[in-house]
């Protein structure tokens, strides 16, 4: 985040892109997604339907618990700590109503066995700081972080 002189806080822009994921739905929660490398082809369905499929809460919680085990490695290698191989994240996001406006709220899980909860919260804390989705709900929704 950036202060300019007039005290509004604004995202930085991007100078370097790295990768960008390009999909193409259709149908909307009851539709198809698919990415352009072929690489994610999925059926949606929505999230109290029984239909097959997934939706898009569980897809945001796979990315975010994917990306903040990466940040976790980075912040770990900077500290110097060894991860144990059977850590893990479970991401847990939530759909649900506020008068009648839809929001999400989430829950990171972090599971880092054999690491004393300094070392383990240090990471965590660190993580959130590198992590872009946590990054990108900072401030916008209700995230809890737990260490289990």
């Amino acid at each position: 985040m950036e202060n300019n002189n007039n005290g509004v806080i604004s995202t930085p822009r991007i100078e370097k892109v790295i990768y960008t994921g390009k999909t193409h739905t259709t149908g909307g929660r009851e539709g198809r997604a698919s990415s352009s490398d072929g690489r994610l082809d999925i059926r949606l369905s929505s999230p109290v339907s029984t239909d097959p499929g997934t939706n898009p809460e569980q897809l945001f919680a796979a990315g975010w618990s994917a990306c903040f085990m990466g940040a976790i490695g980075i912040a770990a290698a900077k500290a110097k700590v060894t991860l144990p191989t059977d850590f893990y994240v479970d991401a847990e996001v939530d759909l649900g109503l506020v008068g009648v406006a839809y929001f999400l709220q989430a829950r990171l899980n972090v599971h880092l066995p054999g690491l004393t909860t300094e070392v383990a919260t240090a990471l965590v804390e660190a993580a959130h700081q590198t992590c872009p989705y946590s990054k990108a709900v900072h401030g916008n929704i209700n995230v809890e972080t737990y260490l289990v």
